[in-house]
């Protein structure tokens, strides 16, 4: 199984970061988390420089495809050579989008009829590319989900888990990147956003 992470320049390393560490808690043989990008190299929203693991090209080959935010989401989907690049589909693919990554679902074409999640600051642009937007963390609807809230990453990641390799392993990986002692709390809020979405 290969899940790319895509990060675009301005990324938020919230988002594109945690849900790395996390996807990466999967020990299973083919198990492979991969950054994706346009450049070789992109600078987060505050400064901090990533090596991509993937060109953009080897995303239409993944399972499963993160869609990260960042400061310059609107720029990205106003880049319509980058845009042409972005071949994912949701018929084979298990499709995410964190926060502002909704609006380049929303301007894919991925989200007709599909409500989304997303943040504050991208909920004007969302709704002006006609997509509902709902108030709370995690919605998905057969294989495209999205998460609202930095904090919320770790809710695509579990569901990403849970669809790919089974709920116990998605449990695991919450449960180890819990705050000590709160284990069992943070697998239980994360299974009551994810769990009405993992059987389809």
């Amino acid at each position: 199984m290969h899940i790319t992470i895509l990060t675009f320049d301005g990324f938020n390393e919230l988002d594109s970061l945690i849900a790395l560490g996390i996807l990466n808690r999967v020990k299973k043989p083919g198990w492979k988390v991969s950054i994706a990008s346009p450049t070789t190299r992109v600078e987060s929203m505050n400064g901090v420089f990533i090596e991509r693991h993937v060109p953009l090209d080897e995303i239409a080959l993944a399972d499963a495809v993160i869609i990260g935010s960042g400061l310059k989401t609107r720029e990205v989907v106003a880049d319509t050579s980058l845009m042409k690049q972005l071949n994912i589909d949701p018929s084979r693919q298990l499709i995410g989008a964190q926060c502002s990554g909704a609006l380049v679902l929303a301007k894919l074409g991925l989200l007709k009829g599909i409500p989304a999640c997303t943040d504050l600051t991208t909920t004007p642009w969302v709704e002006e590319a006609g997509i509902t937007v709902l108030n709370q963390a995690f919605f998905a609807k057969d294989n495209i989900a999205t998460a609202g809230g930095c904090l919320a990453s770790h809710y695509l990641a579990a569901w990403v888990i849970a669809r790919l390799v089974g709920v116990e392993e998605a449990k695991n990986a919450i449960h180890y990147v819990a705050p000590v002692g709160e284990g069992e709390d943070y697998v239980a809020r994360a299974l009551k956003h994810i769990t009405p979405y993992i059987n389809v």
